[in-house]
């Protein structure tokens, strides 16, 4: 995709919560507009991961986090589960990409069978049905049958299968590396310029 302007970040409950918010931090920092949506077990997640208390409010998330970030009122939209009138709820007014990071099997399989039961799930389902990127990051191991064939039920409606898969060509030297080479994988799939790491065949 070539440079998003309207982004939606979904946040659910698996393991890998510091893709996602390195993630949100990117791009913030790159003039994105992002509306942020998170699950119920997300917030336990976030604790568990990162000391990381996210607000059951969507208004003081947001607060929350213009504050960390040190960006302008409205850049940052922060979404309830349950808030059907979002503009990622409706095919009248998709962002222009979707990032599902980290992404459990739960929420990949609803995505894959079109469910829409909460707004993560509608909006992907809106994502799909417009044609508009939809990027999966799934945080799982091993993968069992069902979750593959979820995977590719979803890569054949025209989402990018993204596993939370780091490499080490690049030399990591800390936990920090190893996230910032999944986001960056996310941010080319994107369009979203980075300097997260260097680039295969050069020298810096």
């Amino acid at each position: 995709m070539n440079n998003p302007q309207t982004i939606t970040l979904a946040l659910t409950g698996a393991s890998g919560m510091p893709y996602g918010i390195r993630l949100l931090e990117m791009l913030l920092r790159e003039g994105k507009q992002v509306y942020l949506l998170y699950s119920k077990v997300a917030q336990i997640v976030a604790q568990q991961e990162m000391n990381l208390a996210l607000p059951s409010s969507a208004k003081e998330t947001e607060v929350f986090f213009n504050h960390q970030y040190q960006v302008p009122d409205g850049q940052l939209r922060v979404f309830g589960r349950e808030e059907w009138f979002a503009p990622v709820a409706s095919g009248s007014n998709p962002a222009d990409a979707m990032v599902i990071c980290p992404c459990t099997m739960g929420t990949l399989a609803a995505v894959a069978a079109g469910l829409s039961q909460n707004l993560i799930e509608r909006a992907a389902d809106v994502m799909l049905k417009e044609h508009r990127p939809l990027i999966i990051v799934p945080r799982e191991t091993p993968f069992s049958v069902i979750h593959l064939e979820n995977m590719l039920k979803l890569a054949r409606s025209g989402a990018v299968i993204l596993p939370a898969n780091p490499g080490f060509y690049h030399h990591p030297q800390t936990v920090q590396d190893l996230t910032d080479f999944v986001v960056a994988r996310i941010l080319d799939h994107l369009g979203v310029k980075h300097d997260l790491i260097a680039r295969w065949g050069t020298d810096n």
